[in-house]
């Protein structure tokens, strides 16, 4: 993962006699904020009393979705004329239709009732800031080629999922009963929750701020954010797997088909991530986020939105398959193979 080849170079660390500690290294050791990320999926599992306090974890998360916003504001600056709507307009389409394609699935061959059904679907729709937090860092890391816009994709993908899902459910239970399937004032203000919620306002703010200001007006506080975004995403992470550990402690072994549900799906999501992003003629680097995109759950919008909207839909099921079996199986598995999937395909 961490070499800009797609695969090992044998005739290189021959000839060129690279150290044997080195040739380890570049076949097994992971980007730094995963191994960060199996500390605390270790120390949880292990019962340890480390813990990242509440108040610390509230600053992490909003420090790094400002973060975020401001790297894509500021790549953004000076270049959104070159702005493509019908990319921009794809990558919604996937949104809406990736839960679409998930609900038959996991009413049908999973075997869940409709309404946790529709959730599952919801928070597999949506995407994990976390996952395009990780992903982001491995293609700065590697040097792939990023469209400028590619950070909008974190923004166009979170919320598509939870309102079609919204729009499913409450179409299905008036069918069932027969009344008008017309949205109410309280479906609205969960809409607008959404539309207002911590993570949107922090994105969609540190994009228009990046992209207002540019590199030149965010000097001032460039090297406190923008350089010491993998010390926020590593504490970050640490926190992650801590609660990935307590998520999963002890595993459902009855909700086996969920279970397999979640470890299988995001490598077959993140196939049509790859697929949209090379019909979209997209480079490496952003064929990557896309994938890795499509291929996580959401653990924080979409889990609040439903909550509030479908308050008989089983959240913790929905915890479980995207943040306890979904987000570490992208994290220490998915993400370098997709990598090396998008570097073989783009050559």
């Amino acid at each position: 993962m961490g070499s800009e080849s797609p695969a090992i170079d044998v005739p290189r660390i021959f000839s060129e006699h690279i150290p044997v500690d080195a040739i380890i290294n570049e076949i097994l050791m992971p980007d730094i904020v995963i191994a960060f990320f199996a500390l605390g999926l270790l120390a949880g599992l292990v019962k340890s009393d480390l813990k990242v306090p509440p108040a610390i974890y509230e600053t992490l998360s909003i420090l790094l979705m400002l973060t975020l916003g401001l790297k894509g504001g500021m790549a953004l600056h000076g270049h959104t004329q070159n702005l493509v709507i019908t990319e921009l307009i794809a990558v919604i389409a996937l949104g809406l239709l990736i839960p679409l394609v998930l609900y038959p699935v996991l009413t049908r061959l999973v075997q869940l009732g409709r309404t946790d059904a529709i959730s599952i679907a919801a928070h597999y729709g949506s995407v994990s800031a976390g996952t395009f937090a990780v992903v982001l860092a491995m293609v700065e890391k590697s040097g792939m080629e990023l469209r400028p816009e590619t950070t909008l994709y974190l923004v166009l993908l979170e919320l598509p999922a939870i309102v079609v899902m919204l729009w499913l459910h409450r179409y299905l239970s008036a069918k069932s009963s027969g009344q008008d399937a017309k949205p109410t004032s309280h479906q609205s203000s969960i809409l607008h929750e959404a539309l207002t919620s911590r993570g949107v306002v922090l994105l969609v703010g540190g994009v228009i701020i990046g992209w207002l200001y540019g590199p030149t007006g965010l000097a001032p506080i460039t090297p406190v954010l923008i350089g010491g975004f993998k010390t926020l995403l590593a504490l970050f992470l640490l926190e992650m797997g801590l609660v990935t550990a307590k998520v999963c402690s002890p595993l459902p072994l009855q909700q086996w088909r969920l279970l397999v549900f979640a470890a299988v799906t995001p490598f077959i999501l993140a196939w049509l991530g790859i697929a949209v992003g090379l019909w979209l003629a997209l480079p490496a680097g952003s064929i990557l986020v896309l994938a890795g995109l499509s291929a996580s759950a959401s653990y924080i919008a979409a889990p609040a939105a439903i909550r509030a909207a479908i308050p008989e839909a089983n959240i913790g099921l929905a915890m479980l398959a995207s943040l306890g079996i979904t987000f570490p199986v992208n994290v220490l598995i998915g993400l370098p193979l997709y990598q090396h999937w998008v570097m073989q395909i783009t050559g």
